[in-house]
């Protein structure tokens, strides 16, 4: 069974949640606090991650930029907090999702279970491993061991930078829009999210490109997305 755990402070919230997803197979561990849910997210080994942002001690923010500094697990964060910059702020820190207060627990497990199924896709599972890769000046994409060198020297990256940067680099001098882009990546209705390709295009060209301001590789066409250029 796939284990999960949520962090979240008010218990009735907390509790649905653990209902609906042990309804769908799930087992979870739920916790109240972010010290609490630090340690548990460190410890214990979760195929899926669940935070709020507004918890006692430890913040979601902090929580969350703790844990994808150690883990690759996929992190959704179920939050009251509409502003955009919140948005923004947690995808710079790596999250897979943000789904906003009030929600439908149905909705919640449905992306649950699309991240998981990426997630296994995308770490190599249930396939064979693929040895293919990409050489472009300078640039290396190795698939099968999901790493990055750029004009030799390893680049750290994220699973959705990863993802991300492996589809533009097999499509190339094809522009795709915002919305193209976070649907293909992330597979589900981009209304209101397609704030994260920026951030994740922009953390890409900070660590791909030997000049940020003019990308050799990922080229913005204005008015109608990105294509990567060679």
């Amino acid at each position: 069974m796939t284990k999960i755990l949520i962090i979240e402070d008010e218990a009735t919230i907390a509790q649905l949640e653990r209902d609906y997803f042990e309804l769908n197979g799930f087992t979870v561990d739920l916790c109240y606090t972010g010290d609490e849910g630090l340690k548990l997210a460190l410890g214990e080994d979760y195929s899926l991650i669940i935070v709020d942002l507004m918890l006692p001690g430890l913040d979601g923010f902090e929580l969350c930029r703790r844990i994808r500094e150690v883990k690759e697990v996929p992190i959704l964060v179920v939050s009251a907090k509409k502003e955009e910059i919140d948005k923004i702020r947690t995808f710079n820190l790596g999250v897979d999702d943000f789904i906003t207060k009030p929600f439908s627990p149905s909705e919640l497990v449905a992306r649950a279970k699309a991240h998981l199924t990426r997630y296994e896709r995308l770490l190599g599972k249930n396939k064979p491993a693929e040895q293919d890769e990409i050489h472009i000046r300078g640039l290396q994409i190795d698939k099968a061991s999901r790493r990055v060198f750029a004009r030799g020297d390893e680049v750290a990256i994220t699973t959705k930078e990863f993802d991300l940067l492996v589809f533009l680099a097999s499509h190339p001098n094809r522009v795709f829009s915002k919305t193209e882009l976070f649907e293909r990546i992330w597979g589900m209705d981009s209304s209101g999210d397609i704030a994260t390709v920026t951030v994740h295009i922009r953390k890409l060209r900070g660590k791909l490109e030997a000049d940020p301001s003019n990308p050799e590789y990922i080229e913005t066409v204005w008015g109608a997305g990105y294509r990567f250029t060679v």
